[in-house]
């Protein structure tokens, strides 16, 4: 576990591993609401057992990685950290691994000059306009309403495939669990922020392969005809389909998302 100094008192957390035998790393990128936590258990540990290297870092905001309170955790500052983050560590054959929005990052950052050798975009694909503009808006309303708790509450039954909403139920929808979030919070700026992420994004101009993850009891962000539209213009790209998983593929079914993931990985 390391940090990464921008300065102005302002780091990134992240935890590297390098690979053994030359084979590539994998660079995990957070969805806005994320940790490193998700990435490091069973995830990072069987990729590293098999010899690939492993990055997986939190955003100015998140847990460990320090911020200053006036600055905007835009999605332009969240590129530029990848940028510099990946040009400080020096991960050999960096594979890029994004979750929702953490996908675009990740595109972005390689339409911006970051090398990597292919890119895996787990529930990303998604087309802008009015209803994604919705999403966006109400859910960092909610989340200044009540916090986590509250946009678990409300999203999780539209998000997560139902066994694992089983096991979460206990935890979910108590009283006096939701707290106003302060405008100062980490991830209050990064999901207010969102807002002016550009998702007119030009996939047909990735050159490297993609693999395409999506989890079909996503109901909030998959439109089935979207993504599909989107992956065909993507020149080298496969699509992986999870029935049994929602919106969170490498919470709610992590070894069948790090079986995909090698198979991806052996390609390379």
């Amino acid at each position: 576990m390391s940090s990464f100094e921008i300065g102005n008192n302002e780091s990134l957390f992240y935890v590297y591993t390098p690979s053994t035998n030359k084979k590539p790393t994998v660079v995990f990128v957070n969805a806005l609401v994320g940790s490193t936590e998700m990435w490091e258990g069973f995830i990072g540990q069987t990729l590293r057992k098999k010899g690939f290297g492993t990055l997986s870092y939190n955003f100015r905001g998140q847990a460990d990685s320090k911020f200053n309170i006036a600055t905007e955790l835009t999605p332009k500052l969240i590129v530029d950290d990848l940028l510099k983050l990946l040009q400080f560590v020096k991960p050999h054959k960096p594979i890029l691994v994004g979750l929702s929005i953490g996908g675009l990052f990740a595109g972005q950052a390689m339409q911006h000059g970051l090398f990597a050798e292919g890119l895996v975009l787990v529930n990303t694909l998604r087309k802008p306009g009015q209803r994604l503009d919705w999403i966006t808006e109400s859910t960092s309303r909610a989340f200044a309403l009540g916090g986590r708790q509250l946009l678990l509450d409300l999203m999780a039954p539209m998000l997560i495939n139902p066994a694992t909403l089983s096991e979460m139920r206990a935890a979910a929808l108590l009283d006096d669990d939701y707290i106003v979030t302060a405008e100062q919070d980490g991830h209050m700026n990064l999901m207010r922020n969102a807002v002016s992420a550009d998702w007119n994004f030009p996939w047909q101009n990735l050159k490297t392969p993609v693999l395409i993850m999506t989890g079909e009891h996503d109901r909030v962000f998959l439109v089935k005809e979207d993504v599909l539209e989107l992956s065909e213009q993507i020149p080298n790209a496969n699509m992986v389909n999870f029935e049994d998983a929602g919106h969170m593929i490498p919470m709610e079914r992590p070894e069948k998302f790090t079986k995909e993931l090698l198979s991806f990985l052996r390609t390379f």
